[in-house]
């Protein structure tokens, strides 16, 4: 068990990176607002963090 959430760890841990990387601060605010509305149960606040990363994803790179 303790190697599962080791690994779960590494992997939330490198996906927050790759997306700051790629994204910026916006990503990060997008992935916040999306992991606390699933933890909470806010289906407002898990929207806006999924709305506001498809619009970053959906963006043309500049």
């Amino acid at each position: 068990m303790p190697v599962l959430a080791l690994l779960s760890t590494v992997f939330v841990i490198g996906f927050e990176q790759a997306v700051q990387w790629q994204y910026g601060p916006a990503g990060i605010v997008g992935l916040l607002l999306l992991t606390v509305g699933i933890k909470a149960k806010s289906p407002a606040c898990s929207s806006a963090g999924a709305v506001l990363l498809a619009l970053l994803m959906a963006a043309p790179a500049l």
